[in-house]
């Protein structure tokens, strides 16, 4: 199919299966990028959509998109999120058994699946599908996981080599929400495909608000915090097993309800506590980094760092499991100089000692930052931002600045007589003038910056070029052996009069140490809910996720419900004009959230608004309208006409019902509704069938089985 007709499916396909009218950011022209055939590569932050890249041009080719995804757990979640939209799609792995991946790949064959997810250990068991005939475009997922210069790199990974060399013509997207420089042309080289277009979207999460405090009495700081915000979900985490264990015990003993994460725990335990999380059953999980990628729940409304994260990837990606729905969040870090020891000691004898051992002095920099910690994170993945945040802890409580431009030129100065080749230390000797081996071996001593900064103590200079990194005056480029280098804000201060606000070097003294007092066992408080709208749609949301076991958020976001709060459709063709409602999930769940908003609204409410469009719809019905004709008339959809005939005939009005639904299908529904006990949602009715009996005819099944 050629692009332009492409181009011409991409909203309907973008409305009908995931409910947005509209893409965001960069996301259709990476779309059209690949479904031109080219290779591509995704930095996109978490929560920033980048699934949709790849899941809409699976829709749109002939054969099976390869999604390659590093957890079980995360390629469950992903697929049972597809199947909730209505989109056929499944997962290889080693969990399953051999006739069940026998089953996968004949699905494969006979094209009845969209998408395939396996992790990159299983794909010899696709060696007869790894072709052209079945394959149609390649996503690798969480793509730093290739680079040893990323955070989460995994051998298995960077074997995935062979697949540009055995299909070479088929499109390679590689997506990853944290990559810096470094790790982005390794996943390139690694990958083979090097003239892939890169497409980097903003890093900047606005609705995550970032605050750093000093580890002082931090178990105190965090019941406080979390008290602060019932009933929303949370995760904190650890630097080691012990600390997960120990403060989930504090948290219960505080009246917390929190459950402990670790690789310590046997598969099924930790399992178990992720389903939790995931289902909305605990609120509140205390975890080491192994509580990681397969976290794809889009309500958490706080992420806590107990402990210092080694680096400043690690870092972003754990505050990007936050507020991934668009809605506010909050990153707390706890940070102390135990931390930053033990962090070293954990990086002594790496393949990367170096590299490991750099980013965490990155991480302790930003930590102790006194300027905007937004600017600093965005700088770090080669972002410039110029205006602070206001959304931090530092934008919020500014500390003195002065003019610092005279003391910037100086060291960008210094950075470009030594040719952007040298770490933050020989910058700092060359300022200081210092007559060290190193310096004289290199003939740095004849450089003109050569001593210009002898009035300035070591550290004081080392505070300010850490503050010019944190503004993106500078960077360090961790794949040049740590070389200090210029960014485009350098030449504005060298060359334009660009003026640059430091602040003055704060020499803060070690925190001490706060005594245990004698603590109380507290009592459990019940926390008590206002019966809002949003509050209705949230509990009949928990309630039908339970029934069909599958996270509540898959079925609508918090975003999604807040919005239906705040239009309140009361038709299904209205519900589908709420953002996240597609086709599929409104002939599924449409009825019954319109119902609880009806009910919500009150009995008036529920006259005016829904028994009048029923009445309507049955003058034209018994003008002899046909349901097509009907639906016509009324520019609505003709699932709605059916439950409006469905409504209709509870309501004792003339209708024949089997003009739409045969009595062979009614016995067929009463069956199935003994043998499954009576759900309150048509999902269990519709998959029973085999997805074989439409919606609308279940629906006027159970019309006339509740009215006989």
């Amino acid at each position: 199919m050629p692009l332009p007709e492409y181009k011409d499916l991409l909203l309907p396909t973008l409305k009908k299966h995931f409910g947005y009218d509209a893409f965001r950011a960069q996301q259709q022209a990476i779309i059209e990028h690949v479904l031109e055939g080219n290779d591509t590569l995704v930095i996109m932050p978490t929560g920033g959509g980048k699934s949709m890249c790849f899941q809409v041009p699976a829709l749109l080719f002939e054969g099976v998109t390869l999604v390659i995804s590093p957890l079980i757990a995360l390629m469950k979640d992903q697929v049972d999120g597809l199947k909730a939209n209505g989109i056929s799609a499944n997962y290889f792995n080693s969990s399953q058994t051999a006739e069940e991946q026998y089953t996968i790949l004949e699905q494969v064959a006979n094209r009845n699946i969209k998408l395939l997810y396996v992790a990159p250990e299983s794909l010899p068991g696709l060696s007869n599908i790894l072709n052209d005939r079945f394959i149609s475009c390649i996503a690798i997922d969480e793509a730093h996981c290739i680079s040893s210069w990323g955070h989460d790199f995994r051998p298995s990974y960077q074997q995935l080599g062979f697949l540009k060399k055995s299909i070479p013509n088929i499109p390679i997207i590689a997506l990853t929400a944290t990559a810096d420089k470094a790790t982005r042309q390794d996943i390139l080289d690694q990958l083979q495909i090097p003239h892939a277009k890169q497409f980097i979207s903003s890093f900047d999460r606005k609705n995550i608000s970032l605050e750093v405090r000093p580890g002082t009495d931090r178990v105190k700081q965090i019941i406080s915090f979390i008290k602060k915000r019932p009933n929303q979900s949370g995760i904190i985490y650890c630097l080691s097993r012990k600390n997960t264990e120990q403060l989930t015990k504090k948290l219960n003993s505080n009246g917390i309800e929190a459950t402990a994460y670790h690789a310590g725990l046997n598969f099924n335990e930790r399992n178990k506590v992720q389903e939790d999380f995931v289902y909305d059953n605990t609120q509140v999980v205390c975890a080491t980094v192994a509580f990681g990628m397969g976290i794809d729940k889009s309500n958490v409304r706080w992420v806590i760092h107990h402990n210092m994260p080694k680096n400043i990837e690690g870092y972003y990606q754990e505050i990007g499991r936050g507020g991934r729905d668009g809605l506010n969040a909050h990153a707390l870090l706890f940070h102390s100089y135990s931390d930053v020891i033990q962090l070293r000691r954990f990086a002594l004898g790496a393949a990367n000692e170096d590299v490991q051992i750099a980013k965490l002095e990155r991480m302790k920099q930003f930590s102790e930052a006194t300027t905007c910690r937004r600017k600093i994170l965005l700088s770090y993945f080669g972002e410039l931002l110029e205006a602070n945040c206001g959304n931090c802890d530092v934008c919020k409580n500014p500390p003195q600045i002065f003019d610092g431009t005279i003391i910037a030129q100086k060291i960008l100065s210094a950075v470009y007589r030594l040719n952007q080749q040298e770490p933050i230390g020989m910058v700092l000797d060359v300022l200081r003038g210092a007559h060290n081996a190193s310096v004289l071996e290199k003939g740095y001593q004849n450089l003109k910056t050569f001593g210009i900064g002898k009035d300035i103590a070591w550290k004081d200079w080392q505070h300010f070029i850490i503050q010019l990194i944190n503004q993106g005056y500078c960077e360090i480029a961790f794949h040049k052996n740590n070389a200090l280098q210029l960014t485009e804000f350098s030449k504005h201060v060298l060359f334009n009069g660009a003026k640059v606000p430091l602040t003055k070097p704060l020499h803060i003294a070690e925190p001490k140490v706060a005594e245990k007092a004698p603590r109380k066992k507290a009592k459990r408080s019940k926390t008590t809910t206002e019966d809002t709208l949003f509050e209705r749609l949230r509990k009949l949301r928990y309630n039908i996720a339970k029934e069909e076991d599958i996270p509540a958020y898959l079925i609508f976001s918090d975003k999604t419900l807040i919005e239906m709060e705040r239009v309140r459709p009361m038709s299904l063709m209205d519900l589908m004009d709420v953002s996240g409602v597609g086709q599929h999930k409104a002939e599924v769940y449409g009825d019954e959230f319109i119902a609880e908003i009806t009910n919500f609204l009150g009995a008036k409410l529920k006259k005016e608004k829904k028994k009048a469009t029923h009445l309507i719809t049955y003058d034209l019905y018994k003008k002899g309208l046909s349901i097509e004709e009907i639906s016509m008339q009324r520019k609505l959809k003709s699932t709605t006409i059916y439950s409006h005939i469905a409504k209709l005939h509870s309501d004792g009005k003339n209708i024949n019902i089997y003009d739409f639904v045969s009595k062979s299908e009614v016995a067929e529904v009463k069956k199935a509704k003994s043998a499954l006990e009576s759900p309150s949602s048509l999902k269990p009715y519709y998959d029973y069938f085999e997805e074989q009996l439409d919606y609308f005819k279940i629906r006027l099944a159970l019309s006339v089985i509740e009215n006989a």
